[in-house]
């Protein structure tokens, strides 16, 4: 048994057993993948997958055994590889985001440009997704790190470090009759077609609740993942636009009127996820610090480690914390 053969046997299970797509992530063969696979089997002394013809049906109850054995296994031959990279003082690696397009646009380039000046020999991959796609792709292993924000909310699946909380923005045309308004309230929003985040038209949207409980239906006229299709749509006229403050630039959006969005829509943090029992690599490290100046690099490791208790600083606000890694 090789560690190979069980980074193929998670791959074809993290591939829904498509032979063919794990032999690609893998960067292997097809015949090669089935090769191991069938020694695997051969050395254990039974099936992992059961076949239907000559494809495979279903992971068998003791091949679900085995790849929770096999992840773990994986999980901490790749702790042992960071370590030592580490030790080593090696620079380079291979360091995957999954996040919101939000985050990827308008809170990482100067932090990721911070960690590319440390670490020149890394090479960054942003995955930008749905706000409810960011933690799967982190549970699959797709990627090393999640950012999201939630409305307060701890979000599940990995050990949680809070990074800065923001607050929403309404923007709207400069001859809008909400222009001269700098703080609109939720009736005033509510008579006016809205466009905001796609997540908004979830029944558990922070902005969908504020207005059930206010007894008022909000107007969606329009949703987008991205916050610069967004504005360009409330440029377009289509109605008011509801977004992250991140996303709102007094230079690029001076022919906008940015206001204050009501205090009944809830205050946003945005958290770092990280795989529970990871050992990070310096450059990651590197970009949470770049993030979150507040964060202590050696109580992330102790924590990470489970060695210690996560007891966070109080995040700070995006308007603290924007001067230093906004250029």
């Amino acid at each position: 048994m090789t560690l190979t053969q069980l980074r193929y046997l998670v791959a074809i299970a993290d591939s829904g057993l498509n032979i063919t797509l794990a032999a690609e992530r893998v960067h292997a063969t097809q015949p090669g993948l089935s090769k191991q696979l069938k020694q695997l089997e051969d050395e254990l002394g039974f099936l992992l997958f059961s076949r239907k013809g000559r494809s495979l049906d279903a992971v068998t109850p003791s091949g679900q055994q085995v790849l929770k054995h096999a992840r773990r296994l994986l999980a901490e031959a790749n702790n042992i590889r960071s370590y030592a990279a580490n030790q080593r003082r090696d620079g380079q690696g291979r360091l995957v985001l999954a996040t919101t397009h939000t985050q990827a646009r308008f809170v990482l380039p100067p932090a990721i440009a911070q960690v590319k000046q440390a670490y020149p020999q890394v090479s960054v991959h942003l995955q930008p997704t749905a706000d409810g796609e960011v933690l799967s792709l982190l549970a699959s292993g797709e990627a090393d790190l999640a950012l999201i924000s939630t409305a307060g909310d701890v979000p599940e699946g990995g050990i949680a470090v809070p990074l800065f909380r923001w607050r929403r923005q309404v923007l709207v045309p400069k001859d809008h009759p909400l222009a001269a308004n700098a703080a609109p309230g939720l009736a005033q929003l509510a008579n006016y077609p809205l466009v905001s985040y796609e997540s908004s038209i979830r029944p558990e949207s922070s902005l969908r609740r504020a207005f059930v409980e206010a007894g008022l239906e909000p107007q969606l006229a329009m949703t987008a993942r991205d916050a610069d299709l967004i504005k360009t749509y409330v440029r377009a006229g289509l109605g008011v636009g509801l977004l992250a403050e991140m996303a709102v630039s007094t230079h690029d959006d001076a022919d906008l009127r940015a206001l204050t969005a009501p205090a009944a829509i809830p205050e946003c943090v945005a958290w770092a996820v990280l795989p529970r029992e990871r050992v990070l690599r310096d450059y990651t490290l590197e970009l949470l610090h770049a993030l979150a100046p507040q964060l202590d690099r050696h109580d992330l490791r102790r924590v990470l480690a489970g060695n210690q208790m996560a007891d966070w600083p109080v995040p700070p606000t995006w308007t603290e914390l924007s001067q230093p890694i906004t250029v």
